[in-house]
This record gives C-alpha cells, sequence and structure tokens, in this order.
C-alpha cells in the first residue's frame, strides 16, 4: 500500500465535518512523527479523543490547534483515551488541570495506569531483566533495553468504561467498543449518529499496530488472540468511516480490518514453518532473530529487539492457546530460558 502519510510540518488542524476536527500532536523523536487528536463539539464543550504525548511542544500543538478551529483548551469537557501509551494519553492529566475536564479510560487500561503509578523503577527494571533473560537476550541487550528512557505512567482516570458504554457528550452518540489487543484496555469509540469510527491504534490504514506479550513467557493472556477477535468484532460493524490516531483518515473500516487480520494469520503460519524447520526448540529472541521484520535483525537497536521479541511472543502464545507449538523443557535447565518448538 503506497503510504498517505504526510510529515508533520504539513499538518493541519482540519475541520472533518459533523462536529469533527482532527488536531495534529507531535511525538518529538518517534517515527510516527504524530497523533491526531480529534475534537468532538458538544454545547457543553468539547470532548477530545486522545490527547498526544507529554511534551512542550506537543502541548503547545494541542492547545494551538484547537484554538485555530475555535475552541479554547480551558472549555474541554471530557478526554477519553482510546488506550493508556504515552502518545496518547500524555497529555490528558494537564488537559485536565487547565480545564477541569474528566479523563475516561477502559478499566483494564487503568488498573495497568494504576500499577505503573505505583511501581518502583528499581523493581520494574529487575523485572524487565529477567524477562530478557528468559527469553534468551545477550547481556548487553539486557543492559540497553532495562536502561532505555521510559516515559512517565499517564494520569490516572476519573472515570473508567465498559465496552458498550455511552459516553458524556450531550447531543452525540458516542459508544465504547472494547477492541482488546494492542493493550488490554484499548478500545475504539463508535459515533452512531455518523456511522464513523473512532480506531485509537486498532485499525490503521497502511500500517498495524505492536501486539507484544510482557513479560514474554505469560501464560495467562493471549494477546494476540485478543486482537484477532476485536478485528472481526470492528468488522461486524459495517464499512464505517475510520478515523485513526495516526496516518490518515479512510474508509471502510471492515475491510482494513479483516486485511490487518489476515496479515497475521499468514505471519502465524510463516512462524509454524520456521520452528518445523529449525528442528529444535528454540528461545523467543532466537525465533524473533530469525522472522521477517520491516529491518534486517542485525540493523535493529537493542530496544526495537525487545519489542520485536514481544511481538514473537504474542504470535507464539497464539499458535500455543491453538494447539500448533509448545514450550519445552529442552535445554540446560540452569539457564531458565523458555523455548518453544512446533507440537507434535
Amino acid at each position: 500500500m503506497k503510504s498517505l502519510r504526510r510529515p508533520y510540518s504539513e499538518q493541519r488542524p482540519t475541520d472533518i465535518g459533523g462536529g469533527v476536527w482532527s488536531v495534529p500532536v507531535p511525538i518529538p523523536g518517534n517515527p510516527l512523527g504524530y497523533t491526531l487528536i480529534y475534537a468532538i463539539e458538544s454545547p457543553a464543550g468539547p470532548v477530545l479523543v486522545d490527547a498526544g504525548w507529554n511534551h512542550p511542544d506537543a502541548w503547545l500543538a494541542l492547545r494551538d490547534g484547537l484554538a485555530a478551529t475555535g475552541m479554547d483548551i480551558r472549555e474541554v469537557r471530557g478526554v477519553v483515551v482510546t488506550h493508556f501509551h504515552a502518545d496518547h494519553a500524555g497529555l490528558a492529566g494537564q488537559v485536565r488541570q487547565e480545564s477541569g475536564a474528566w479523563i475516561a479510560m477502559h478499566e483494564a487500561d487503568a488498573e495497568l495506569v494504576g500499577t505503573m503509578r505505583e511501581a518502583e523503577e528499581d523493581a520494574q527494571r529487575t523485572e524487565r531483566a529477567g524477562m530478557l533473560r528468559r527469553a534468551g537476550a545477550g547481556a548487553a541487550e539486557i543492559e540497553a533495553v532495562t536502561t532505555a528512557y521510559r516515559p512517565e505512567p499517564p494520569a490516572a482516570p476519573d472515570r473508567t468504561l465498559r465496552d458498550g458504554d455511552m459516553i458524556d457528550i450531550p447531543g452525540r452518540r458516542l459508544r465504547t467498543v472494547w477492541t482488546p489487543g494492542h493493550t488490554p484496555g484499548h478500545v475504539c469509540l463508535h459515533l452512531e449518529d455518523a456511522d464513523r469510527l473512532f480506531t485509537g491504534d486498532h485499525v490503521l490504514p497502511g500500517i498495524t499496530p505492536h501486539i507484544g506479550v510482557y513479560p514474554y513467557d505469560r501464560t495467562d493472556m493471549d494477546p494476540l488472540g485478543d486482537f484477532l477477535a476485536s478485528l472481526e468484532k470492528v468488522a461486524e460493524l459495517g464499512p464505517l468511516e475510520a478515523l485513526p490516531a495516526h496516518e490518515w483518515i479512510f474508509q471502510d473500516t471492515a475491510e482494513r480490518a479483516r486485511a490487518i487480520g489476515a496479515h497475521h494469520e499468514e505471519k502465524l503460519t510463516s512462524l509454524v514453518a520456521l520452528l518445523a524447520e529449525a528442528g529444535e526448540p528454540l528461545t523467543i529472541w532466537e525465533i524473533a532473530s530469525r522472522m521477517t521484520w520491516k529491518r534486517s535483525w542485525d540493523d535493529l537497536p537493542s530496544m526495537l529487539r525487545g519489542m520485536a521479541a514481544a511481538e514473537a511472543a504474542a504470535h507464539l502464545r497464539a499458535l500455543e492457546v491453538r494447539g500448533r507449538v509448545r514450550r519445552t523443557a529442552e535445554g540446560d535447565p540452569k539457564e531458565d530460558m523458555v523455548r518453544f518448538t512446533v507440537h507434535s
């Protein structure tokens, strides 16, 4: 698919009709470039879908972008966060401080935010190191990933959402559609009075969201399985206009959702073939290093290798749930590493 994504320097606040505006907010130092924040007009003040990265440049872009649409950030009624990631929830707390707005988030992500805000950094670093070691990462990679910069957790929400909940916007019908996968509490938002769907990171027009397992060796969750089910759930809503958080607005959410699902099914098939060809149990790190990524494994910095391993782990977990692969205890038990092989 040819990319229609324009650089942030070419982005402007845009009236997309029906009382909805898009406001691009930069993500400094990130190849995604920006997050598209949406402002929905209402008689009681605008409601934002996401808020952007917590950075002074992002704050100015949000404040001034809203002003360019005729809205005042001090009059924002609420912020609905599609998921807890920093490029979506980072500025929600500052918007609340400026305007008194409420912040709403799905209860699953709200629980994660609470855990993140209570956890001590040293304990988190130790946990990440253990996760990487069990996956088969080397000492240098472990050091690089565990010491990398991580943004502060976002502000805790005032309101928690469940699937089907209506958002508090006078005169509009905005319904919560729980779409776990990218995060446990990711939500899309169906603007029922306009046949539009705010898709967050769940359905994007040119790229696919990161689906990972953290820690890599968890067996109590299946995020890729959740994601695939969520794609079908969104597809069943019909060919709605998609208002995503990145890239560009596009038509027919259902068609794109099914295409993303097919992409992951192909990836799962390739992963089974990779393990069969190996002929021996492999660690998560070894598997990730043999998978196909947009850049070669040797060219991936340690942080991106860590994310690739998480994505490999999510695909392995989905295959494990389907009975296609299994974990094995083969190898030196002192290594305490997780290995996978094709289920016989």
